[in-house]
């Protein structure tokens, strides 16, 4: 099985160094690619001397561009599994065999990392939580399945959910979308309860102000995606 671990890293020179070596200390078995997404200080080169491959984007594309980035290249490579692990150092690597192991036993074809399915030490910002709580209820009455965590970026991609995403993938804050394209496309979509850190150096891109913005934004894209949304076929 080739796995790859791909890192979508935006000004994140105080964390991506702690992330790629831990991730090459507790999974030694895994490839490491950080998406550099047009960071302005020192992400890339300090990633490659961490021992990451590094794809540097030309400009800023967002979360959603950096990803499929990296999943058009673990496609192109020929990977099995491809991980989503965050650059801001929340993801912990001891976790990483709790995600894959259903995809190496073929029983689903995503997992998602939740600090909510059952209690956890990770203590969320009250707005943040409160938009995730809203996003939640719209989620799981479009796709009639309940799911806890869908905005977590700590996630694990057969080949078959790959070729369905190199495709259809959104631009702006991608996670709970991709579920409804993931389902709608007969995939298996499970969640695994995991600890997550706090951020490590800097703070998150998503203000109050913002947070409600993208709440409204990526609820109207979960309800237009069910309806409209594309089945792929190879």
């Amino acid at each position: 099985m080739k796995i790859l671990a791909i890192i979508p890293a935006y000004n994140e020179e105080k964390n991506i160094d702690l992330v790629v070596r831990k991730l090459r200390v507790v999974s030694p078995w895994l490839d490491i690619l950080v998406i550099n997404d047009g960071s302005t200080d020192k992400t890339p080169g300090i990633a490659k001397e961490a021992g990451a491959e590094v794809i540097s984007l030309p400009v800023n594309l967002g979360i959603g561009g950096a990803v499929q980035t990296g999943f058009l290249y673990a496609w192109n490579k020929g990977y099995d599994i491809a991980l989503q692990v965050d650059g801001d150092g929340q993801h912990r690597p001891e976790e990483i065999q709790k995600l894959i192991q259903p995809l190496l036993d073929r029983k689903v074809d995503v997992t998602i990392g939740s600090r909510f399915l059952n209690k956890t030490s990770y203590q969320m910002p009250a707005a943040r939580r409160l938009g995730t709580c809203f996003l939640k209820k719209t989620l799981n009455k479009v796709v009639r399945k309940k799911y806890t965590d869908p905005t977590s970026g700590f996630r694990a991609y057969n080949r078959k959910a790959l070729s369905i995403l190199c495709h259809h993938y959104s631009i702006d804050y991608p996670e709970p979308d991709a579920i409804v394209t993931l389902l709608k496309n007969g995939l298996q979509v499970k969640e695994i309860s995991v600890e997550m850190d706090p951020r490590g150096f800097g703070k998150s891109s998503i203000t109050p102000f913002k947070s409600g913005y993208y709440m409204f934004k990526v609820s109207m894209a979960i309800i237009f995606n069910s309806i409209m949304g594309a089945i792929w076929r190879e």
